[in-house]
């Protein structure tokens, strides 16, 4: 089963991170090397795609783990058919 393309269950807490450690959007944009713009798309949860090597300043810049930014919101998981018929 496919999931549509604007219907995920991932959640961005970048603005809770960047509320806890007190640093701007701005500022975090300048460490990184990404536009303001685009980790707004992220922090809003827009973003239809990240680089890992964007995931991994963004930790490195907020000393965290990609688990502290993503997350994934609770619901209804598609069942995987092949497991149900597994012994």
């Amino acid at each position: 089963m496919s999931v549509a393309s604007d219907q995920h269950r991932i959640a961005c807490n970048l603005d809770r991170l960047l509320a806890e450690r007190g640093v701007t959007l701005t500022e975090l944009a300048e460490r990184v090397g990404v536009t303001v713009v685009n980790l707004s798309v992220l922090k809003n949860g827009r973003a239809k795609a990240v680089r890992f090597s964007t995931l991994t300043a963004i930790c490195d810049a907020l000393d965290c783990s990609p688990g502290d930014i993503l997350t994934i919101a609770p619901g209804d998981r598609p069942r995987d058919e092949e497991a149900d018929t597994a012994p």
